[in-house]
């Protein structure tokens, strides 16, 4: 079988859709790329795009996208929710299938020093890439955002591993490296952005200092207000989910938001997501309310369900592989499936009037 990985690179601008558009592009039209899901939000200002290929597209097709975005995002003229370095904020390549992670840290490396050496700009390398142990966590390096580039990028500790140690405004610093699979997993409550905040803190890893106790090894959260959904999200980042299962941050987070009479109103899957992960969620709550579930497509319809997860257009066991339609603008795009083993792909589908729903399908 091909060599698959995934890159998912986050970009410093959610609402231009033409900039959104055009980023979509340059990823679609290299050769080998597979453009999955283009995830953008208003209020955070940045957009996620998830796309799959062997690792020599990918890097192109990192590459194709990275020029197009240093010609249309200004980060002198950036503000949001989501915190941010750069235009392109972090580029993570990640093995899927037939890959190793080696293999994935050299895509990093290839596409660090092209970046660097392309537009002149300050990277930085985390996670298995990392040549600094203090650089592994990706929140180290993005201490202070964006506004706090030109002090950072002077001191000696902080220089970047690639490109030049000098402040480029229009652009920023960009993070790449390579990682294991991540979940990104947000639930949406009617409250404000302090409250998401503070139930953050308390159920991620980091706590909220050192001498707090900690709550979900393995969970990074933080908490925001969704403007144009007019609804907050406590937004997670699951780097293990056998150690922190979907579940447990669900039950944790509405444990949690209970307490502060805090309604839970749903909760978003954003990419591609393990097939396991789901099925563990689903035989939790099969067992807890002592359910007789055997197929695994009415588990996974079960613990979307459960979860409060967007089901529309939920599609189950195809195989073809498209791209999406590069001329369809902005998140008003529905993708199709594409080959990846066990994983389940859930993407955002703006059908007019700012209303996000779920569309999922299992890459088999």
């Amino acid at each position: 079988m091909a060599k698959l990985v995934e890159c998912v690179p986050n970009f410093s601008e959610g609402n231009n859709k033409e900039v959104i558009d055009a980023v979509a592009q340059a990823i679609s039209r290299t050769l080998g790329c597979v453009l999955l899901d283009v995830d953008a939000g208003a209020s955070t200002n940045c957009t996620v795009y998830t796309f799959v290929g062997p690792p020599e597209a990918l890097v192109e097709g990192a590459l194709s996208s990275v020029h197009v975005a240093g010609q249309l995002i200004d980060m002198s003229q950036h503000s949001g929710e989501h915190p941010r370095m750069g235009a392109l904020d972090v580029c993570p390549f990640v093995p899927v299938r037939n890959v190793s992670m080696e293999e994935c840290v050299t895509c990093a490396h290839i596409f660090r020093q092209r970046l660097a050496a392309e537009l002149g700009v300050p990277v930085y390398v985390y996670g298995a890439a990392a040549r600094h142990k203090s650089r592994k966590a990706l929140p180290s390096i993005c201490a202070g955002e964006y506004e706090a580039l030109p002090e950072k990028l002077a001191k000696p500790e902080w220089g970047p591993d690639f490109g030049p140690p000098s402040f480029v405004p229009r652009w920023g610093a960009t993070v790449t490296g390579a990682r294991t699979f991540l979940i990104a997993y947000n639930i949406n409550l009617l409250c404000t952005k302090e409250q998401t905040h503070c139930i953050a803190h308390n159920i991620r890893e980091q706590g909220r200092s050192p001498s707090q106790p900690r709550c979900l090894k393995k969970v990074q959260g933080i908490g925001w207000y969704l403007e144009e959904e007019n609804m907050a999200q406590v937004s997670t980042n699951l780097l293990d989910f056998e150690t922190a299962p979907l579940h447990t941050v669900y039950e944790e987070i509405c444990r949690d938001a209970q307490e502060l009479n805090l309604p839970v109103v749903g909760s978003q899957l954003v990419g591609l997501v393990p097939k396991k992960a789901m099925l563990d969620a689903a035989d939790f709550y099969i067992k807890k309310e002592k359910l007789f579930i055997l197929e695994d497509e009415q588990k996974i319809k079960l613990i979307m369900w459960l979860l409060q997860i967007p089901a529309q257009g939920w599609d189950h066991g195809r195989e073809a592989s498209h791209p999406p339609p590069a001329s369809q603008s902005g998140t008003e795009q529905k993708f199709g499936t594409a080959q990846a083993s066990g994983m389940i792909f859930v993407s955002s589908v703006d059908f007019g009037g700012g209303q996000q729903v779920g569309q999922a399908a299992l890459l088999c």
